[in-house]
């Protein structure tokens, strides 16, 4: 009996010559990192409601109410400017033209 049953009868296919071989590398960093700090960043920006607990809603300062507004307002606008962005990187096509935009 032969050692090399395992060993396919047929060669493997071979990449395509434009086919960018690490063009997973630059999505896949970025999903990483995502998964920890979408979440972090969204605890902060309900963490920084506790900022105003000492002086109730009428009695803050101006500049603490316009951090917080800007905190508030700066959220959703990154947060879905981080997801299409994400979003791209995964749907471009995996081809060495686009390896620059990707990453």
């Amino acid at each position: 009996m032969s050692r090399n049953h395992f060993v396919s009868p047929t060669p493997a296919v071979p990449w395509p010559p434009d086919q960018d071989r690490r063009a997973w590398v630059a999505p896949a960093v970025a999903t990483a990192l995502l998964v920890f700090l979408v979440p972090s960043a969204f605890l902060l920006g309900a963490m920084s409601a506790m900022a105003t607990d000492s002086c109730g809603p009428d009695d803050c300062s101006q500049a603490l109410t316009t951090s917080l507004n800007v905190v508030y307002g700066a959220l959703p606008v990154g947060g879905l400017l981080t997801f299409c962005t994400w979003l791209t990187s995964w749907v471009l096509p995996w081809r060495v033209r686009w390896s620059g935009l990707r990453a």
